[in-house]
């Protein structure tokens, strides 16, 4: 029989679904009669998961940035709050995650979202979820509820993310830095010269990359503005993700700005990263890795709220990437990163296993 490998994910902007997918094409690469299936959770869940994991941030990440700080602290810093909390979504989610899994009899399960990652935990603790189940960590930091007691093994994208998630799975759980959560062509060498050809980039000058995610949130439009302030500044990119307010905003705004060029969603991030000289990004996550990997200055700007602002601290922490925290702080950081000039890519994050061997290993391929 083939391996059957079940991989839970939540359309929550696009970074689950992406890593999701990414994934599953890796499996498929090592594994040929390997059978996966991609599942967004958050509908067997229930509506009051639903709610708090997806329909709130799609209101409060625009208007009311204060109370996704309140609720992430609610939900992850006082030890009494996160514990109730924790039980409260694997009691209104967990029978239906179970129908779910249950209805494809997986060899084994991989979360990429950190709500389901921890009741599949507390599910394989009692006994009622009883295949393997691996966590899939693409953020730096904030690791509850990306990392949970029970789970077999989890894989983290930074290695610097390891010490902290053994602080709650303890010292002695499994827990590997791995590769497979991007596209495949970030493995791929790329000169700027050449990705910037492939872009129709201006050949000469500094070229600045400006994303607010997949939701596109965050102040894009300040970045941009302060990105022109700065000489050699040939050409500012504005990635606004899926939000096609924001894409026409800007695109009125820059309008008589030659400098300025206002792009939708995009399957082209690893040309993009390679042609940018500095990556001002909004929300952290798989982005500013994938800049890292490209040689692509990344700094944080423009949002900071809740796991981002604990992301952001990481991030200095580690000496990862810059972090602005105001647009007068951010024009001088782009400065300095222009002046600078592009880092080399980090390839050590290149040489790292692949997250299908993990898989593969727990669902009992040799």
């Amino acid at each position: 029989m083939p391996p059957r490998v079940l991989i839970l994910t939540a359309s929550v902007g696009e970074g689950h679904d992406r890593p999701a997918r990414w994934l599953a094409a890796q499996l498929r690469e090592e594994k040929q009669d390997v059978e996966v299936v991609i599942e967004d959770c958050l509908p067997a869940m229930g509506r009051a998961v639903t709610l708090v994991s997806e329909s709130a941030p799609r209101v409060v990440f625009y208007r009311l940035r204060w109370l996704w700080d309140l609720g992430f602290w609610f939900f992850t810093r006082p030890a009494l709050t996160r514990e109730l909390s924790q039980r409260a979504i694997t009691r209104a989610g967990g029978p239906g995650l179970m129908r779910l899994i249950e209805r494809h009899d997986p060899d084994v399960v991989v979360s990429v979202y950190p709500n389901v990652t921890e009741v599949l935990g507390r599910l394989r603790r009692s006994g009622r979820l009883r295949a393997p189940s691996i966590a899939a960590i693409t953020d730096l930091a904030a690791m509850h509820y990306w990392a949970s007691r029970g789970i077999d093994v989890h894989l983290v994208t930074h290695p610097e993310s390891i010490a902290e998630v053994r602080t709650i799975v303890g010292s002695g759980g499994a827990v590997y830095c791995a590769h497979g959560f991007t596209d495949p062509a970030f493995r791929d060498t790329s000169s700027p010269e050449v990705a910037r050809a492939a872009l129709g980039l201006p050949s000469e000058g500094k070229i600045v990359l400006v994303s607010g995610g997949g939701w596109g949130v965050g102040d894009v439009p300040g970045a941009v503005e302060q990105s022109l302030t700065l000489d050699g500044v040939a050409q500012v990119v504005c990635l606004c993700g899926r939000n096609e307010e924001l894409r026409q905003e800007l695109a009125e705004r820059f309008a008589d700005e030659q400098r300025v060029r206002v792009e939708g969603f995009t399957e082209q991030m690893p040309t993009w990263l390679a042609a940018a000289d500095v990556l001002v990004h909004s929300t952290g996550g798989l982005t500013v890795l994938e800049a890292l990997m490209r040689g692509c200055a990344p700094i944080s700007y423009g949002w900071g709220r809740g796991h981002v602002r604990t992301n952001n601290a990481a991030f200095k922490r580690f000496g990862l990437a810059d972090v602005a925290g105001s647009r007068r702080e951010l024009r001088a950081v782009l400065k300095r990163t222009l002046e600078a000039g592009r880092p080399a890519p980090n390839l050590l994050l290149l040489d790292v296993p692949s997250a299908a061997s993990f898989v593969l290993a727990a669902a009992g391929v040799a």
